[in-house]
């Protein structure tokens, strides 16, 4: 891989989506309290408006690829040569891309939410809650979420490496498809509209992970929980994204990826078998048994009956935020898996993402779930009184040596952090690199300005004390428009298909590129 031309920086994107960025910070600032209601009431629109299409998307998104997986399309090669990762690494790298640090928040407390606001219309804080509260998570970060990733991950591998399109960003794509320039008025709102997705879902990582990682550093250590605090840390996380990506994605972002999955394999196990061993095994397994025996009904809850404010709140959400993260996850699953197959794609990102987060969320929710039902720590109490935070330091506390798991806890964290906003940063960094062509990336000085950038957000946002739900509140919002757009990227690529492979019997599939796609480069 070599780097581009410092020629073709799109310089107009950068700035108006930095001047976008930087205004919308300023105006949560000096108006926090009307952005939280306007914030409020267009979360509130966009999850009961589309509430059906969005649990339909995701549905489909499912039986899509299960049928392009099993279909004679999966034998198709992305691109000349063997794959350039270890299939280890490279499922690591992805995961990275598509997972963020708050995961290890969100693994210890997930089960707890879905206890006290259950689905299904089950009445809060009941036996038949908390049976379902560890399903649900697996629900939320399962099957559909990485179905969702697998779309756009496919259709933009297609584009880049089997069409030998130019440009690794929405625009350029959706340009192939409907034959409009990238750099039109479409392709610029396209792109504009990734580049204040990514800043916003980074922002909400990078603020929660650092509010964390505080208030456990001030509960290990004694040093004050403040934004001073606050601020080394995440200086301290940029410095080493910076470093990983200025190294570039062989040096830097491959062993950070490599750091933080053997890290969450190393606590999870450690946790795994000094807890409560036989209860983590049997809830898991429990769990994803009901899940799996409940995933129709638990897609397609509507709750007619009732207010929908589960499917509203928390479905139809998690739904529109993967779809949020979908392209900034495509641009980088591209850029690593040139050598591999469409269904070898396909089976790393659904069920190598699923495996990774069920068996990681079964152990350290089942273990929360214990030390619930035992009355050794009231977890969801402790959550709406004092804060996620305290209740994963009192559960990591409970552990044999405790103390050494939560600094270990916080090491990984914090890696992850750095890894997560390595993929985000090159992802901005190749959307705004006109017409990059396979082989190329980003050069390390535009990565570095991106990484400068992406840190100096949060930052405002967290010493403004700045609403943190009306940055999410914009990510959702620019999620809506990402399920048109994914949808005109499956179009594009069963065309694709057809015209490249549609005639070509399923045993030559993999042998050598069908004529249409050897003419179709030859002209390009």
């Amino acid at each position: 891989m070599h780097t581009s031309k410092q020629g073709r920086r799109d310089i107009p994107l950068a700035v108006v989506s930095l001047l976008i960025v930087f205004a919308l910070v300023f105006v949560m600032i000096a108006m926090p309290n009307q952005s939280v209601a306007v914030a409020n009431q267009l979360m509130y629109w966009c999850t009961t408006v589309f509430a059906s299409p969005i649990l339909l998307f995701a549905f489909f998104a499912v039986l899509f690829v299960i049928w392009l997986g099993l279909s004679k399309y999966g034998q198709i090669r992305l691109g000349e040569g063997g794959p350039d990762y270890s299939t280890s690494t490279w499922i690591f790298m992805f995961i990275m891309s598509g997972l963020g640090s708050s995961t290890l928040y969100w693994g210890f407390l997930d089960w707890a939410y879905y206890y006290q606001t259950p689905g299904l219309n089950l009445p809060a804080a009941s036996p038949q809650a908390l049976k379902y509260s560890v399903a649900y998570s697996f629900f939320h970060s399962g099957l559909s979420a990485w179905a969702i990733y697998a779309l756009g991950a496919v259709a933009m591998c297609y584009h880049f490496h089997v069409r030998k399109n130019k440009g690794l960003s929405l625009a350029a794509i959706i340009g192939a498809i409907t034959g409009r320039k990238p750099d039109g008025a479409l392709g610029r709102l396209v792109d504009l509209l990734f580049m204040l997705c990514m800043f916003g879902a980074l922002t909400i990582s990078l603020v929660l992970t650092a509010i964390t990682f505080a208030r456990l550093l001030s509960m290990l250590t004694g040093i004050p929980d403040s934004f001073t605090t606050q601020l080394i840390i995440i200086l301290a996380v940029s410095v080493l994204f910076t470093l990983s990506s200025w190294v570039g994605m062989d040096g830097g972002m491959k062993r950070l990826s490599q750091m933080v999955c053997w890290g969450v394999v190393v606590l999870a196990g450690y946790i795994y078998l000094l807890g409560p061993t036989q209860f983590i095994t049997s809830n898991t397994l429990s769990s994803l048994g009901l899940m799996l025996s409940s995933f129709v009904d638990m897609s397609l809850f509507t709750d007619p009956m009732g207010d929908g404010k589960f499917t509203r709140e928390w479905t139809v959400f998690y739904w529109l935020w993967w779809i949020s993260y979908a392209p900034g996850v495509a641009l980088f699953v591209t850029r690593v898996s040139r050598g591999r197959t469409i269904r070898e794609v396909l089976l790393a990102m659904v069920m190598g993402g699923c495996a990774g987060i069920w068996c990681v969320y079964g152990v350290l929710e089942s273990y929360s779930v214990h030390s619930f039902i035992n009355g050794l720590i009231n977890v969801p109490q402790v959550l709406s009184e004092q804060g996620g935070e305290v209740a994963i330091g009192q559960l990591l506390d409970l552990l044999p040596a405790g103390r050494w798991v939560m600094a270990f806890f916080l090491a990984v964290m914090a890696i992850f952090l750095a890894a997560h906003m390595d993929a985000v940063g090159y992802a901005v960094s190749a959307t705004c690199t006109r017409h990059l062509a396979e082989g190329e990336d980003p050069s390390p000085i535009d990565r570095l300005f991106w990484c400068v950038m992406l840190t100096l957000v949060p930052l405002a946002m967290i010493f403004a004390k700045a609403p943190l739900n009306t940055m999410k509140t914009t990510v959702i919002v620019t999620a809506i428009p990402f399920a048109l757009i994914t949808l005109v990227m499956v179009y594009g690529l069963l065309k694709w298909l057809r015209e490249d492979y549609g005639d070509v019997p399923a045993h030559q599939i993999g042998e050598q590129p069908p004529p249409e796609v050897a003419s179709h480069q030859s002209g390009s």
